[in-house]
């Protein structure tokens, strides 16, 4: 969600604006927020501030971060200058994080929401910025227990990264369909693979699918309206499932949920990355790419919530009704020539089934949500690779 932002808006715009004309193409950083687990019950528990304390001195003080919400931390791998060195950062991150937990009794998990514990049993973290989302939300950042994978890419120049953003809106619904890992909540399957993108997306304002912006002008006229009429305090208010950053000189892809193994981050990060690269080699060199309006990205929006990568999506330039999974082997085979360029290749897969998939095949075999979920729960062996 981001951190309490110190400088005026005029001075963040400023800020922002130079750091991306300074800035470097296709470096790269992964966010992961992880539950925090009672390990007997597999309840959320409310102990950030216990993991806080307990790396503080450590590598990992200056990578881990709190969320809205005392069940979760994020970790960061930090600035990468290459895939490889990033894949690295998970599996380092993962482990760091799962090495100062043990000793505290908290086990971790990284699916997009958790199962069952109420949100009211969930307390929101003690924070300026955080008491600023709460106060001016109010139910609906209550009861936003959700967990999520983001991928920052490094763009040189304020108009790239605008346009990059722009044209990554239209593959938003094939990356969250990818990403599916939340079929259930408050006890039942609900029906969607991603049931954290129907808590958050549809519910946060300035969430979701954004409109297109033409350059860094239109984008700043668009963030000093809201500033100017008090609907955001901090540029991080902006909730969309892409956007520039005005922190960082990186284009953030926020559409996914949160991976529950190790091989899957690294592979959803390497399609995010990838993506990214490949979109932006069509935008310098002027290959024509897909734009359509918001109205139809959202109908396949909702049959990625709905069905991940089950069900089926619109090839929007046609009209034609395809497979998701189909879909997403052709987004594969197109970004692929250029993921052997960036690196990304190695670990650039499609799963024979996400995690979705993976935990409604177990239920409906027979195993309770409490089972399901439990073979989710990370283990120390299955963070490095």
């Amino acid at each position: 969600m981001g951190d309490e932002q110190r400088l005026s808006p005029d001075e963040q715009l400023a800020y922002a604006r130079e750091q991306f004309d300074e800035g470097t193409d296709l470096t790269l950083a992964v966010e992961e927020e992880f539950q925090l687990l009672d390990p007997e019950t597999l309840d959320l528990a409310n102990r950030y501030e216990d993991v806080e304390a307990a790396v503080r001195g450590t590598a990992l003080e200056e990578e881990l971060v709190g969320e809205l919400v005392s069940a979760e931390a994020e970790v960061r791998t930090g600035r990468c200058e290459t895939f490889e060195e990033a894949a690295a950062k998970v599996a380092e991150r993962r482990a760091q994080l799962l090495e100062a937990v043990e000793p505290l009794g908290i086990s971790l998990a990284a699916t997009g929401t958790h199962p069952w514990t109420p949100w009211k049993d969930v307390r929101l973290i003690d924070t300026v910025h955080y008491r600023r989302v709460a106060d001016a939300l109010q139910y609906v950042a209550w009861r936003n227990q959700t967990f999520v994978l983001h991928l920052h890419v490094g763009v040189r120049g304020a108009d790239r990264a605008v346009r990059l953003s722009s044209a990554l809106r239209n593959l938003l619904p094939e990356l969250l369909a990818y990403s599916a890992s939340s079929p259930f909540a408050e006890d039942v399957l609900t029906g969607l693979h991603s049931t954290r993108s129907q808590l958050f997306t549809r519910q946060f304002p300035r969430c979701g699918i954004p409109d297109e912006f033409a350059d860094w002008a239109e984008y700043e006229r668009y963030v000093r309206f809201l500033y100017e009429t008090r609907s955001i305090e901090e540029h991080t208010q902006i909730w969309w499932s892409v956007r520039p950053h005005l922190a960082f000189p990186t284009v953030e892809i926020r559409i996914c949920d949160g991976q529950p193994t190790l091989a899957e981050a690294q592979a959803l990060s390497a399609l995010l990355y990838a993506v990214a690269a490949r979109v932006l080699r069509a935008l310098d060199e002027g290959e024509p790419l897909p734009n359509h309006p918001r109205r139809l990205l959202e109908e396949n929006l909702w049959r990625a919530i709905r069905f991940g990568l089950a069900g089926d999506l619109i090839d929007l330039s046609t009209g034609d009704v395809i497979p998701a999974r189909a879909r997403l082997e052709q987004l594969v085979e197109w970004v692929a020539p250029v993921a052997e360029e960036v690196g990304a290749a190695p670990w650039l897969a499609m799963p024979a089934a996400n995690a979705a998939e993976r935990q409604i095949a177990r239920y409906r075999d027979g195993a309770s949500i409490r089972e399901v979920f439990a073979a989710e729960v990370l283990a120390r062996e299955g963070v490095r690779g």
